[in-house]
């Protein structure tokens, strides 16, 4: 059996060196113009779009590969950036915890893009790909077929005309030629019906990619943007309330004031003494005024009675009228705008004083 084998390998291999001499010996007697060639210029146009059609492609997908890689580069780069950020950002600076949401809201957004254009745009550029070397093989392999039909043609053509006619040769080269031109046209056929529809395919493609691509981009840096405009706000804050501890230290070191006896606000100075309270002879200052503050952090009024501020606000706190009342780290006090401009006794209201700082 194994010599059966060898055989059979021997006698695959002597037929296939056989066929590669013949189709070199037809193709140089085609150069050489002693043997006609069969030409079909509407399929080596087909052919022409087709190596077009590849090399753009290619490129493409190149391109893409490298614009991926690139995002994933930035991604590592912004997540270096947004942790050198966190590590360095103190505690007590304001927007700590939003700093640290912001650098994971950036990393998550980066990784959500760099996937989404991997899925959406380079995949599909993959799975367009893939077809062509199938179609490159089967181009080359009828190119070989039909130099063998060619040749095949010319063996039969020479032994019809030859002096001395051998009917079992004719009869077995025009055998030859049949199942040449058969495998030859089957092969012509398939890929003259593939080519056009490919070659229109690629408007489909390039839409598709390019759509999504744009698509992926405007939703990335839309959200971007606002990360960004939000991580604007909090340096623009924290930048307020390094100037707000700065004018305090400035006044405490000039000496105006008395020193606070709050352990939070013992870098600020104060403008009265804490249990010095007017009756309210000033036309200026509402009655029962203790001292002044400013907030240094915006707060939201959530009830009827509290008083919303903005970073910057001053107020002039008052004391309660029942001491009982007040909660434990709220004041009582008016915006000191509005007090100047309606002295309107109602428009008081009760803060966090942890929000504010005394001046």
């Amino acid at each position: 059996m194994a010599e059966t084998g060898k055989g059979v390998t021997a006698g695959k291999l002597a037929i296939n060196v056989q066929k590669r001499l013949s189709r070199a010996q037809e193709k140089v007697l085609q150069k050489l113009g002693k043997a006609d060639e069969t030409r079909d210029a509407a399929f080596e146009e087909m052919v022409a779009k087709f190596n077009k059609q590849t090399a753009e492609g290619s490129k493409l997908q190149k391109d893409l590969k490298a614009y991926v890689l690139a995002v994933k580069a930035m991604h590592d780069a912004s997540r270096r950036l947004q942790d050198c950020l966190a590590d360095m950002y103190e505690p007590e600076w304001f927007g700590k915890e939003e700093v640290n949401a912001l650098a994971e809201d950036t990393d998550t957004l980066w990784l959500d893009y760099q996937q989404s254009i991997t899925e959406k745009c380079l995949t599909c550029m993959d799975t367009y790909m893939i077809k062509f070397p199938d179609i490159k093989a089967r181009i080359a392999k009828r190119d070989r077929k039909m130099v063998d039909f060619d040749s095949a043609r010319h063996h039969f053509s020479s032994l019809q005309k030859g002096k001395k006619k051998d009917e079992a040769k004719i009869a077995k080269a025009e055998e030859e030629l049949g199942r040449a031109q058969k495998i030859f046209e089957e092969l012509n056929v398939e890929l003259q019906d593939e080519l056009p529809v490919l070659w229109d395919s690629r408007v489909g493609v390039y839409v598709n990619t390019f759509q999504s691509l744009a698509g992926h981009q405007e939703k990335f840096h839309g959200e971007m943007s606002k990360l960004s405009q939000n991580l604007t706000d909090i340096m623009t804050k924290l930048e307020e309330q390094r100037q707000i501890k700065k004018e305090g230290t400035a006044a405490a070191q000039t000496g105006e004031g008395a020193k606070s006896d709050e352990a939070n606000h013992s870098d600020s100075a104060c403008s009265a003494p804490k249990s010095a309270v007017t009756n309210g002879s000033g036309s200026d200052l509402p009655p029962g005024f203790l001292y002044k503050v400013k907030a240094t952090h915006d707060y939201a009024a959530t009830d009827g009675d509290e008083l919303e501020l903005k970073i910057g606000d001053v107020v002039l706190v008052v004391a309660f009228d029942n001491p009982d009342e007040q909660d434990d780290g709220w004041l009582l006090g008016f915006k000191e705008i509005h007090w100047m401009q309606k002295k309107d006794i109602s428009a008081k209201g009760v803060f966090p004083e942890n929000f504010t700082q005394k001046v």
